[in-house]
């Protein structure tokens, strides 16, 4: 995502060139680079009425968290030949997965049945129960350590070695009401746990900043996410903070930058190192998508057409990201691809009679297959997984 190959491609232009008979050299070098059509599945629920996916590996198995009735608490799921498994929680109401890895090993947090200190909702699902970072392996979920003094924590994503990612408490209090996140009393770090069992591994926010939250990893051991301090920060639900970050393998932290605004995020990073994110512009105030690379560092790619909010959530190894653009904070969003320096809009490369209309994209595999969570008919929010067709 750079400002420089940021070019918007349209719809016509692209079902032209798929409709050509025969191809020149230059159109097939053209062809080779556009945008794919696909076929979408709606994972459906666990008996409820929505459901959402946040992860896929690269066997096409999905994760994500899908209600039991309606209106009623959702859980973590597995979908696996076709079917969602659902995985449980740690004893409270609701869950939430993110993953999985190459072992179908699964990252969660999960609410228990003890009442959160102080108060809390770290989890974010309204319920105020403690909230903690678990994982699903070989048909079983534990509970991960927290830090120490720490009661709370979130696992949200885990790597093909094993080495989960994500944010816990510690004891360092803060004032009531001075935290930006909900019901906040202590302040919270990124970390990651592994590949050693019950290891936990604090990740350090940038100088000056106090807390951090992690949002994804590489098989390298590369840790994007975001820092800043408890009053600008956010822990759970729409994770914000004002300072990108590059955690290193040996967990020092770099700053990505950002385009002068409040906020900055780093959402998704790939083997090749290569940063997606999002960070709100001082020019004009709206959140702009992002690419960071070690050679070109941060670089802006501006807005889908005329969104005011372009966030991208995953990049995959060929350097194709996947998110979601919206008019506004409450605006009817429409998932994107980008690709070969351009955003599509997701529900223009599908059949005509699809059913779904789909609303954010969270997370694409190698093959090309996203995920994410998109509109029925009813209006009813479901998981759907987009498999290429061409």
């Amino acid at each position: 995502m750079r400002p420089t190959l940021f070019n918007p491609t349209t719809t016509v232009s692209l079902l032209a060139l798929l409709a050509m008979p025969f191809q020149t050299n230059a159109q097939e070098q053209q062809n080779a680079t556009r945008p794919l059509h696909y076929r979408v599945t709606d994972l459906g629920t666990l008996g409820g009425t929505s459901s959402i996916a946040f992860g896929i590996n690269e066997q096409g198995h999905v994760v994500g968290a899908a209600t039991l009735s309606a209106g009623g608490p959702q859980h973590a799921f597995l979908r696996y030949r076709a079917e969602l498994r659902d995985l449980g929680t740690l004893g409270g109401l609701n869950s939430f997965a993110n993953g999985p890895n190459l072992r179908d090993e699964v990252a969660i947090y999960s609410e228990t049945a003890n009442s959160a200190s102080q108060g809390e909702d770290f989890c974010g699902f309204g319920n105020h129960l403690q909230c903690l970072a678990a994982v699903w392996r070989e048909g079983s979920l534990k509970s991960l350590p927290n830090l120490p003094g720490g009661d709370n924590s979130q696992a949200l994503g885990i790597s093909n070695r094993g080495e989960l990612y994500g944010v816990a408490e510690n004891q360092t209090a803060e004032k009531p009401g001075t935290c930006a996140t909900p019901y906040q009393v202590f302040d919270f770090e990124a970390v990651t746990w592994g590949p050693k069992p019950d290891e936990i591994r604090q990740l350090p926010p940038l100088p000056g900043d106090t807390v951090g939250v992690a949002l994804a990893i590489n098989d390298k051991g590369q840790v994007v996410g975001t820092s800043g301090i408890c009053s600008n920060t956010t822990a759970n639900g729409l994770v914000n903070g004002p300072h990108a970050v590059l955690w290193e393998s040996d967990g020092s932290p770099k700053d990505l930058g950002g385009f002068g605004g409040p906020v900055s995020v780093a959402a998704g990073i790939n083997m090749r190192g290569e940063v997606v994110g999002g960070a709100v512009s001082s020019k004009d105030g709206n959140l702009h998508a992002f690419l960071w690379t070690r050679d070109t560092g941060i670089q802006d790619l501006g807005l889908f057409g005329s969104d005011s909010v372009t966030a991208p959530t995953w990049i995959d190894n060929r350097g194709e990201a996947v998110g979601g653009s919206c008019p506004g904070p409450m605006g009817n969003c429409r998932a994107f691809l980008w690709k070969d320096n351009t955003f599509v809009d997701l529900n223009t490369l599908l059949p005509k009679d699809t059913p779904l209309y789909l609303l954010f994209a969270y997370s694409i595999n190698d093959s090309g297959q996203i995920v994410g969570q998109a509109m029925t008919k009813s209006g009813e929010l479901h998981a759907f997984l987009a498999t290429p067709i061409d």
